[in-house]
């Protein structure tokens, strides 16, 4: 399975890296890797440590980020929070019901906290464009603990589906003290650019037109077709119109 980190903007989404996540088993079968081409030193990465890898590079060449999101994968690896507010890195990660968090001097399970939240005082905000349109969400968000770093803050982000009030989606989020909603919804709303990106490759660079058999192969074709995909982000980039400031 492909791990890919992305990097999006209002000029558009490319592939920053990707790695390929392994079973176990593959990588304990040294005669069956060695006829994929998997290099002997290469051991088992769970998807969490892959994307840590890849974003240890991406901070080692300097790209520049003001945010990081992330699946409920990343949002549930406190040890993957922690690396990134030790770098006072704003986040916003999904994470899932069964998660726990601290709240006013107590540990929470996030189903809960999702269940007692009121019925007033949800903003409708719009989390950017989607294939069918504008997606608009009720939102709310809860202080949670204080991090170490000052004048940061955490909180648990909830967003509320307008057709179903109970199917609500759950975040968490570190930031500076004086970070709007609406920022932190805008961000939020930037994960859904992984899944264009995937779209709009398999159409235009051919993504998915191979047939894996080895290591090396997935290594040449994927790295390939997030060039082309650059390149037509770049080129699409120089006609749209000048962002301000």
């Amino acid at each position: 399975m492909g791990v890919f980190l992305t990097y999006a903007s209002s000029q558009g989404h490319v592939w920053l890296d990707r790695e390929l996540s392994l079973p176990q088993e593959w990588t304990n079968d040294v005669v069956r890797g060695a006829r994929a081409g998997i290099p002997p030193a290469h051991t088992c990465a769970t998807k969490p440590q892959l994307a840590q890898q890849m974003r240890e590079r991406a901070c080692d060449a300097a790209v520049l980020a003001a945010w990081v999101a992330g699946e409920s994968v990343d949002g549930e690896n406190r040890r993957l929070r922690e690396w990134w507010e030790a770098r006072t890195q704003a986040y916003v990660f999904a994470v899932s019901g069964k998660e726990y968090v601290w709240r006013a001097s107590r540990q929470w399970q996030v189903k809960m906290l999702l269940a007692m939240v009121e019925e007033e005082g949800w903003c409708r905000l719009r989390a950017g464009d989607g294939t069918k349109g504008p997606r608009w969400y009720d939102w709310r968000w809860l202080p949670l603990a204080a991090p170490l770093p000052p004048h940061w803050r955490r909180w648990l982000l909830v967003r509320r589906s307008l057709r179903d009030p109970t199917e609500r989606t759950a975040y968490i989020v570190f930031a500076p003290a004086e970070t709007a909603l609406h920022t932190v919804v805008q961000v939020a709303g930037r994960r859904w650019t992984m899944e264009r990106c995937f779209e709009e490759a398999k159409g235009e660079v051919g993504l998915d037109q191979y047939a894996v058999r080895s290591w090396t192969g997935w290594y040449r074709h994927i790295p390939l077709a997030m060039w082309a995909y650059a390149l037509l982000t770049v080129l699409r980039a120089a006609h749209l119109p000048a962002v301000a400031g």
